[in-house]
């Protein structure tokens, strides 16, 4: 029996109403099934520059939660990296790369779409940075390869904790306080740090070794510059750097 035109208009009516909830409901989670691991933040780990400048969301799709947006250059002008955690592929056979977001708050993690980013570098390294023992201990594919004593942020102007990596390398012109080289990182002080980029926290060399180890400085952390050459040396783009 046909339904009377009233009836049949409220059903279609419904029917749009509900399509938008749908819609949804099917967007894949922050952690969809069938993510894969590409990076373990200890013994390989993957990096890429970025390709084209586009937004990172919350989910691996484009209606999802925008996080945050890719950057060409660091604050010093250096070629910005991102550490890629796992890649996902849609049922539209388009891929997605879960990655760590270099910005505040420390600890963002956002999604983006395969084509956003540059080929895939691979490094071996993990950087151990501790904050009580005042000590900096560089690990080649498990082992233990490099350690020194640091320098760390006085209780005023602390070091951030947590998982970060190197975003860039480079030498120090001329004698000054930050020593021979200097390697940034993706992390930020919680208070504005000496380190040029407002608050961007480096590894770095120092014309006081005597400080060396204590908690001297603004967020950064030191090295005597004989140490800081040879992590320079040792320690690649995209090293993890794990701050306890």
């Amino acid at each position: 029996m046909p339904r009377p035109p009233r009836i049949a208009a409220l059903l279609v009516l419904a029917v749009a109403a509900i399509a938008p909830a749908g819609a949804a409901a099917s967007t894949p989670s922050a952690n969809p099934a069938g993510t894969v691991r590409i990076s373990d933040e200890r013994i390989t780990t993957r990096w890429a520059n970025t390709a084209d400048v586009q937004p990172v969301f919350s989910r691996p799709s484009d209606k999802a939660h925008r996080v945050a947006r890719l950057r060409l250059l660091t604050e010093d002008k250096f070629p910005e990296v991102y550490l890629v955690l796992a890649s996902w592929k849609n049922d539209a056979g388009n891929t997605w790369l879960k990655i760590r977001v270099p910005m505040r708050p420390n600890g963002r993690t956002g999604w983006v779409r395969e084509s956003a980013l540059g080929a895939l570098h691979t490094v071996h390294t993990q950087l151990v940075v501790n904050r009580h023992t005042l000590r900096a201990t560089l690990y080649v594919r498990g082992h233990k390869r490099f350690s020194a004593r640091i320098g760390v942020g006085k209780a005023a102007t602390p070091t951030p904790g947590g998982h970060f990596w190197i975003r860039e390398k480079f030498r120090v012109a001329g004698t000054t306080i930050y020593g021979p080289r200097a390697l940034g990182t993706s992390a930020y002080a919680p208070t504005l740090s000496d380190w040029p980029g407002g608050g961007v926290v480096g590894l770095h060399g120092t014309n006081e070794p005597g400080l060396i180890p204590g908690r001297p400085s603004h967020g950064c952390i030191r090295l005597r510059n004989r140490d800081i050459l040879t992590l320079y040396r040792l320690a690649p783009t995209g090293t993890p750097v794990d701050i306890r």
